[in-house]
């Protein structure tokens, strides 16, 4: 019994060894590394059969491991072992277990696999070669022409729109995947943890471009890090700072005294001594402008997700008052209609009815120049602003709307770049995600 207990002491402590060796070899090829290798640790876990890492863990995250995984691995080929740190490492720097809870959780373990091996591979470090890479390779290139950019999000999309077969996922399991997704998802800890790990790879990605630019031609670890540190906003947020102050027709709580209202009724039976507000002072959205670029490089059915999604929020009572001015404008290389809304009967029948003009080439210009026109014209009051939804491929003004309202150029999250707005205007990219969320509604096509 104490020769074996002494073995199996003497194999953790190689493990442990094996695993501080791969992260030398890190250390000296990778030096923007070091904060994100700094912060963690490992832990045996003999019997368990396989690796993972609870992100979660207070101070540093913790690589669990059972050290004759890690042997196996090491003895067949020593950069197995260090493959393995730096592909879970870049798990924790690209945040993948913090979106664990609200994802189809099989196809995210694939999709976040591939996204790390592919920003592995394309370090392009000399001795980190392993078993399989040239076949993972063909696969992340075919995989690159269908998702375009290779991030998790990107390939995860994709998974869900062709829903590959069950040998094709587990295929793909088998060929990408070192270390279990074991205790990803929300913990106590998740805020804490969440905002340092940014933190490592904000700073990762401030160190790495400099780095890329002399040692790898494949840029998949900044798009990764870009889209780990990238800021989300909340559309409805957005939409709600073109809110004005004004009157709405709702019993005002806040306003109104309840001891004078029941002494009424208890003195005098049926006749209260005070009676409640019938209007409310509200933010809400009054005076508004949506276009949509309905050039022949903007898809229909994306088009049609964002006015869903637009119109979902604006027809909430939180958000609209009884009586409003929206216009929804459709322009190409000239507005080619302009929609009133002056309440929610006329946008649901808009959203049950309209149908989508142009097709043509894109030109920005003409939409500002017909809303200053409209404002001159008393069209509008208090115009606090315009959202032009667009793919961003066409000519800008040069300068600012005459009457200052804000203007917000949304565009949908795709692989290309997307072109740089002017210095005046608001820039908003919008994930998949957001549209694929709101109920259908249905606009017709020209």
């Amino acid at each position: 019994m104490e020769a074996a207990a002494k073995q199996k002491h003497e194999r953790e402590l190689l493990a442990e060894k094996i695993w501080c060796l791969s992260r030398d070899r890190l250390l000296v090829s990778l030096r923007f590394l070091d904060v994100a290798l700094s912060s963690m640790r490992f832990q045996a876990r003999p019997g368990t059969g396989h690796v993972s890492c609870d992100v979660n863990a207070p101070q540093a995250a913790v690589i669990y491991y059972d050290p004759d995984v890690v042997l196996r691995l090491y003895k067949k080929n020593p950069a197995n072992v260090t493959r393995l740190h730096l592909h879970v490492l870049l798990h924790c720097i690209f945040s993948h277990s913090y979106k664990y809870d609200k994802v189809e959780q099989e196809l995210w373990d694939v999709a976040v696999d591939m996204a790390v091996e592919s920003a592995a591979m394309s370090l392009k470090i000399a001795g980190l070669e392993t078993a399989g890479d040239v076949e993972r390779s063909a696969v992340l290139d075919r995989w690159k022409e269908r998702a375009g950019t290779l991030t998790a999000e990107r390939i995860y999309r994709k998974l869900k729109e062709d829903r590959p077969g069950v040998s094709e996922l587990l295929e793909l399991g088998n060929l990408f995947r070192r270390d279990v997704h074991e205790g990803w998802g929300p913990a106590e800890t998740l805020e804490v943890t969440a905002a340092q790990w940014k933190k490592i790879s904000e700073r990762i990605k401030a160190e790495l471009k400099s780095f890329s630019e002399d040692k790898s031609d494949d840029k998949s670890i900044l798009q990764n890090l870009e889209e780990a540190t990238k800021e989300h906003y909340d559309y409805g947020d957005f939409l709600r700072r073109f809110c004005v102050s004004g009157e709405d027709m709702q019993i005002n709580d806040d306003e109104f005294d309840y001891v004078y209202y029941t002494y009424g009724l208890s003195l005098y039976g049926n006749l209260p001594l005070v009676e409640p507000l019938e209007y409310k002072d509200v933010n809400k959205i009054k005076e508004f402008v949506v276009a949509i670029d309905t050039s022949g490089s903007c898809r229909g059915e994306v088009v049609q997700a964002f006015l869903n999604k637009t119109y979902n929020i604006l027809k909430s009572s939180e958000n609209f008052f009884r009586k409003v001015n929206i216009h929804i404008i459709q322009c190409d290389s000239e507005v080619r209609r302009d929609t009133k809304i002056t309440n929610d009967d006329e946008f649901e029948a808009f959203m049950r009815e309209g149908q989508l003009e142009g097709f043509g080439s894109t030109d920005f210009r003409p939409v500002f120049a017909y809303v200053d026109r409209a404002i001159e014209s008393g069209e509008f009051e208090n115009l606090k602003g315009l959202i032009y939804f667009t793919d961003g491929y066409g000519v800008f003004p040069e300068h600012k709307p005459t009457h200052h309202y804000d203007t917000a150029f949304v565009f949908l999250e795709d692989d290309y770049e997307k072109p740089a707005t002017p210095p005046w205007a608001i820039r908003l990219v919008l994930p998949a995600q957001d549209l694929e969320d709101s109920p259908s509604e249905s606009i017709a096509g020209k």
